[in-house]
């Protein structure tokens, strides 16, 4: 593998809370310059990049009831279709996580099945965000034989901002870990592409996720595991 095809397993993450608009520019000229697959930008931000990216082959990504998953369906799917109409190509959606850890599955496959449908009718895909930091092993399984029924573009391990608070007060994402992208490969049928998100900021760790069977990594970290990647394929 080369620089440039492993560029593009990179939806290249412009999301952070605190990223000005020149930190957006910055972030699409980085995407342009090294060929990734997408940005995956915050939501008021998808038709100027658009615009931006516009004939480079880099494509638009962004990202739905972002990071919580608490808005209505019927919110989620006019975000999804605004973000469509403004030119993304790609939705990456957060589940209603607090009713993935309820059971009410009726609940969340209606909400996934309505944003496929508007994603389906606008010719963009759909990439299910998990956020499995908060979930147990059943409802992760269970998130992925609904997401396989409904044939989604991808599951999503996380959103990189699924903080849990620990004992003494602090709070830790572990985000896309080996264990949690096996176990997900394993439960969707091959269709069903995998994507990681969340602490992917080395080379190793990118190609470890590949390896163990995504085909999209989001990171924040695209210069700098690139230039590792060039520097380690020109030995």
């Amino acid at each position: 593998m080369n620089v440039a095809q492993l560029a593009k397993y990179i939806d290249h993450s412009l999301l952070h809370p605190t990223m000005t608009d020149q930190d957006l520019e910055n972030g699409c000229a980085t995407a342009i310059a090294y060929g990734t697959a997408t940005v995956c930008i915050k939501p008021y931000a998808v038709k100027w990049a658009a615009e931006r990216l516009k004939g480079s082959g880099v494509g638009v990504c962004t990202v739905i009831g972002f990071p919580h998953g608490s808005n209505t369906t019927d919110l989620k799917v006019i975000e999804t279709i605004e973000a469509c109409r403004n030119g993304a190509s790609e939705i990456d959606m957060v589940v209603n996580i607090g009713k993935a850890i309820s059971g009410d599955w009726e609940y969340v496959a209606h909400e996934i099945d309505q944003i496929q449908s508007a994603c389906l009718e606008h010719n963009a895909i759909l990439k299910v965000i998990f956020e499995n930091d908060f979930l147990n092993t059943a409802q992760k399984i269970e998130l992925c034989r609904i997401c396989s029924e409904l044939h989604v573009a991808f599951v999503k391990t996380s959103t990189g901002y699924g903080f849990v608070k620990q004992a003494d007060g602090s709070f830790v994402t572990k985000g896309a870990t080996l264990d949690d992208l096996k176990l997900m490969r394993d439960a969707c049928p091959p269709a069903i592409q995998l994507k990681a998100a969340g602490g992917i900021r080395s080379l190793p760790e990118l190609l470890a996720a590949i390896d163990a069977g995504a085909t999209r990594i989001g990171s924040t970290a695209t210069a700098s595991i690139l230039e590792e990647a060039r520097k380690q394929f020109s030995q």
